[in-house]
C-alpha cells in the first residue's frame, strides 16, 4: 500500500512538470525551428537528396566503368546427335560438359558521338566428359572495341544538357521550398500572437468589467447610474466572461498547431515574442524580377522541360528514318590443352560489323510522332511564357502590397499607443462619473481592434517579405542571394 501511495505520489509529481515545459518564441527562432524540425522541412531535404544522388550517378556515368564477369562453375549433361562413321548415320550421344570463365571489362562512354570504348580480357576452360574427354583453355588477353549507332539518337549528348540544368534546379527548389516553410512559420506565429494578444485582451477586459460591474453597484445604490446603466454593465461582464472563454480554447488550438508544425511536443506551451521593425525595408522592383529570372526555380524547371521535348522531337525524327550501328574490335585470343599454352603465340582477332535498320512501311506512325512530339515543343513554349508572366505578376503584386503593409505597420503601431491611452483615460473618467457606459465600451472596443490590427499588420508584413524571398531566393535585409549562404552537403543555412 505504501509503495502504492508513493508511485502515485510521483506521478502527481511528474506530470504536472511535463505540462510546465515553457519555451519563449521569437519570429527569427521559430523560422530557424521550422527549417530545421519541421516534417516539411525532411521532404524538402529528401527530395533534394534524391535530386543529388541522381546527378551523382550521371557523373559516374561519364567516368570508366570496370566490371569483373565470373562463371565459377557450368555443368551441362545432355542428349546431342553425332554422326559414326562406322554405321554412316546420325546417332543419339549422351555428352557432359563442365566448364568455367572470367572476364574483365573496362568501358568508356563517349558522348559527343554517342558510342562506347571497351577494353577485355577473358579466360574459359572447359572439360568434356564420355567417350572422347577433353580439356580446352581459351583465352583472349586483350580486346579493343568501340559501338556506336551511326545515324542514331545521342542519348548521352542530350543527358549533357538536360541533367545538370536538373540538379541545379533541385537545389534552387530546395531553397524554394525552406522559404516556403518560413512562410508557413510566420503564418502559424503570428496566428499564435493574434491568439494570445485577443486572450491578453479578454483577460483584461474580464476583470475590468467585474470591476467596472462592482462599481455600478455602488453607484447605482446612490443613483449615480440608470439601472438600465447597471444592467449594462452586468451584461458586458457576462460577454466578457464568455469571450474569456472563447480566447483561451483559440489560444491553446493556435499553439498546438504551431508545436505540431514545428515538430515540438504537444504539451509545449509557447510563449510569442513580437518582432521589433528597425526600419523599412526599400526593394526595387526592377531588382527582384532580375533575381527572380536568376534564382527562381520556376525558370529552370521551363528550361528543362523545353530541353526534354527537344529532346523528344530529335529522338522521333532521327527514328523516322534508317538506322545503322557500326561494331568494330581487334584484340588477340588463343586456345590450349592446358593453362600454360593459352597465353602463348597468341593470334590476332578482328571484328567489324555494321548492321542497317530500313523502315518501309509504317503508315504515318513515325511521322505522326514526330509532328506530335513539335506539337509537344509548342506547347511547353507557351507554357513556360505563361508562368514567366503569372509568377512577374505575382512578384510585381507582392512587392506592391509590401510597401503598402510597411506603411501601415507604423500607423498601426501608433493606434495601438493611441488606444491604450484613450481607454486607460475613459476608464479612469468612468470611475470617478465623467463618462458614461457607452463611452466606456467603445474605448474597449477600439483597444482590442487597435492590438488585432497591428498584429494583423505584422502577419502581413512577415508574409509579404518571406514571399518575396521565396520568389527571389534574396536575403534582402543582408544584402545577398541565399544560395551563398546555403550548405548543400548538409542541407541548411550555414550560421
Amino acid at each position: 500500500m505504501k509503495k502504492i501511495f508513493l508511485l502515485l505520489l510521483a506521478v502527481g509529481v511528474l506530470l504536472p512538470m511535463q505540462a510546465q515545459r515553457k519555451l519563449k518564441l521569437n519570429l527569427k527562432r521559430a523560422i530557424e525551428l521550422a527549417n530545421d524540425s519541421s516534417l516539411q522541412a525532411f521532404s524538402a531535404q529528401n527530395r533534394y537528396l534524391s535530386s543529388y544522388w541522381e546527378f551523382r550517378s550521371f557523373k559516374a556515368e561519364r567516368l570508366p566503368s570496370l566490371n569483373l564477369n565470373l562463371t565459377p562453375a557450368s555443368y551441362y549433361r545432355y542428349i546431342t546427335t553425332r554422326y559414326d562413321s562406322n554405321l554412316d548415320r546420325d546417332v543419339y550421344r549422351s555428352q557432359q560438359t563442365f566448364s568455367a570463365g572470367a572476364g574483365l571489362t573496362l568501358s568508356q562512354n563517349f558522348d559527343p558521338l554517342g558510342g562506347s570504348f571497351y577494353l577485355e580480357s577473358d579466360l574459359d576452360y572447359m572439360r568434356a566428359f564420355g567417350v572422347n574427354k577433353a580439356t580446352q583453355f581459351s583465352a583472349t588477353p586483350i580486346r579493343l572495341g568501340y559501338s556506336q549507332s551511326l545515324l542514331g539518337f545521342n542519348q548521352f549528348k542530350w543527358d549533357k544538357k538536360i541533367e545538370p540544368l536538373k540538379y541545379e534546379k533541385a537545389k534552387k527548389q530546395f531553397l524554394y521550398n525552406t522559404e516556403a516553410t518560413s512562410e508557413q512559420a510566420v503564418t502559424y506565429f503570428f496566428n499564435l500572437a493574434l491568439a494570445q494578444a485577443n486572450y491578453r485582451l479578454a483577460r483584461d477586459n474580464q476583470q475590468s468589467t467585474d470591476t467596472l460591474y462592482s462599481i455600478g453597484q455602488m453607484r447605482h445604490k446612490i443613483a449615480a447610474i440608470s439601472q438600465a446603466d447597471l444592467l449594462t454593465l452586468r451584461l458586458d461582464k457576462i460577454n466578457a466572461e464568455n469571450t474569456l472563454k472563447n480566447a483561451t480554447i483559440a489560444v491553446k488550438r493556435a499553439m498546438q498547431s504551431l508545436a505540431v508544425f514545428l515538430n515540438l511536443e504537444k504539451n509545449t506551451e509557447i510563449e510569442i515574442e513580437l518582432p521589433a521593425i528597425t526600419g523599412l525595408i526599400a526593394i526595387n522592383a526592377d531588382d527582384a524580377l532580375a533575381l527572380a529570372q536568376t534564382n527562381n526555380p520556376t525558370y529552370l524547371a521551363q528550361q528543362q522541360q523545353i530541353l526534354e521535348a527537344e529532346q523528344n522531337v530529335n529522338r522521333t525524327k532521327v527514328q523516322s528514318r534508317f538506322n545503322a550501328s557500326l561494331s568494330a574490335s581487334v584484340g588477340l585470343n588463343q586456345v590450349a590443352d592446358n593453362f600454360t599454352n593459352v597465353y602463348k603465340r597468341p593470334l590476332s582477332q578482328e571484328l567489324v560489323s555494321m548492321t542497317l535498320s530500313i523502315p518501309l512501311l509504317d503508315w504515318g506512325v513515325r511521322k505522326g510522332k514526330y509532328n506530335m512530339a513539335r506539337n509537344n515543343l509548342e506547347i511547353a513554349r507557351i507554357q513556360a511564357r505563361q508562368e514567366e508572366v503569372s509568377l512577374e505578376e505575382d512578384l510585381l503584386t507582392t512587392l506592391s502590397d509590401f510597401d503598402v503593409q510597411q506603411n501601415l505597420l507604423s500607423s498601426a503601431q501608433e493606434a495601438v499607443d493611441l488606444a491604450e491611452q484613450a481607454y486607460e483615460q475613459t476608464r479612469q473618467r468612468f470611475i470617478i462619473g465623467k463618462v458614461d457606459v457607452n463611452s466606456m465600451t467603445l474605448a474597449q472596443n477600439r483597444q482590442q481592434e487597435a492590438q488585432q490590427n497591428y498584429i494583423q499588420a505584422q502577419l502581413n508584413y512577415w508574409a509579404d517579405y518571406y514571399k518575396i524571398r521565396k520568389l527571389t531566393l534574396y536575403d534582402f535585409e543582408s544584402g545577398f542571394s541565399l544560395s551563398d549562404k546555403f550548405d548543400y552537403s548538409l542541407g541548411r543555412y550555414k550560421r
